[in-house]
Formats: structure tokens, C-alpha cells, sequence
């Protein structure tokens, strides 16, 4: 029967480990795992980064205006005091219009980013911080790139000692 492995799983508990496995070879670069498992994340990160090839230059550049705080040289708000009518002083944050250039992604790079986003987790790197994904495929992982195909690699290794399965390291190249 043509299709994926089924891994001894139902269909919501595979995709899930399976979305697990992908986020966490984008994250670290390889990871280890069983034989089987290798085999059915290649096709989904290799799809994945030959998305994020594809649509990492889909944007365009776009100047807004945008009204926020004003700080001071240390870094905190710039306030003002002011009086009421009824005479109570009271303090104001001091307000700056400034304009910014920014990204906006054009439609077919948001419908890539969204279907990453349904693919990959969220995950933390070492320090806590969360790391967003879409945007290491994007501005990290995708300009190494410029074949078509052949992202990952998938080293056998010995079999795991307690129950033989065997083990598999599947990285970036």
C-alpha cells in the first residue's frame, strides 16, 4: 500500500511527533532518531525548505507612519506633567509620530508562512527564548540553499541496545 508509515500510531499522535521531529531538526540542524521516523520527516522538511527557497525574496518594502512613545537616552518613556481643570496634576507619556520602512509579505509568501505555521511548533532555544521558525527557514536556512531538492541527509547508525530498532541521524547539509 503506497503512502507513509503508519509508526505504530493513530493519525493525530504521528502528525504531531512527526510536526515535533520537523521543528526540531529546523531548530538544531540534526537530530537522532529511528530509521523509520528519518524516512518520514525527510519529505516534510525537504518540502518546507524548498517552500521557504521559493518565497524568501516575496516581499515588498512599505513606509508607515506609526505614533508611539518617546524615550529617553536610557531607554524609559519620556513623560509630562500636566494640570486638570479641577487644578490635580497628572503625568502624560509624550508621544512621537515617526515613519518606518517595513516587509509585507506578498500573497503567496503569506499562504507559505501559514502553512509552515501549521507544520512547525513553537520551541525554545537554550535561553528560554522562543525561537519563530518561519522566519529562520526564511532569512537563514533558505539563502544556503539554491539546488533543487537534497536538504537533508539521513546516516544510519547502530541499533539501540534495548530493543534493536534501528537508529538514524537525519541533519541539514
Amino acid at each position: 500500500m503506497p503512502g507513509t508509515r503508519k509508526l505504530s500510531r493513530t493519525t493525530s499522535h504521528r502528525n504531531a511527533m512527526l510536526n515535533n521531529l520537523v521543528s526540531s531538526l529546523i531548530l538544531n540542524g540534526k537530530i537522532e532518531t529511528t530509521l523509520a521516523r528519518a524516512k518520514e520527516v525527510k519529505p516534510l522538511a525537504d518540502s518546507l525548505i524548498d517552500l521557504a527557497i521559493k518565497e524568501k525574496d516575496n516581499f515588498e518594502m512599505k513606509e508607515k507612519t506609526i505614533s508611539r512613545a518617546k524615550l529617553d537616552k536610557n531607554g524609559k518613556k519620556v513623560k509630562e506633567t500636566k494640570t486638570s481643570k479641577n487644578g490635580n496634576k497628572y503625568e502624560v507619556i509624550v508621544r512621537e509620530v515617526v515613519k518606518e520602512e517595513i516587509k509585507v509579505d506578498k500573497p503567496s509568501k503569506l499562504a507559505a508562512r501559514r502553512k509552515m505555521f501549521k507544520t512547525l511548533n513553537k520551541l525554545s532555544d537554550f535561553n528560554g527564548k522562543t525561537v519563530d521558525l518561519t522566519e529562520k527557514l526564511f532569512n537563514e536556512i533558505a539563502p544556503k540553499y539554491e539546488a533543487k531538492g537534497g536538504y537533508t541527509r539521513i546516516v544510519k547508525l547502530v541499533a539501540r541496545k534495548g530493543d534493536g530498532a534501528e537508529m538514524a541521524i537525519i541533519e541539514l547539509i
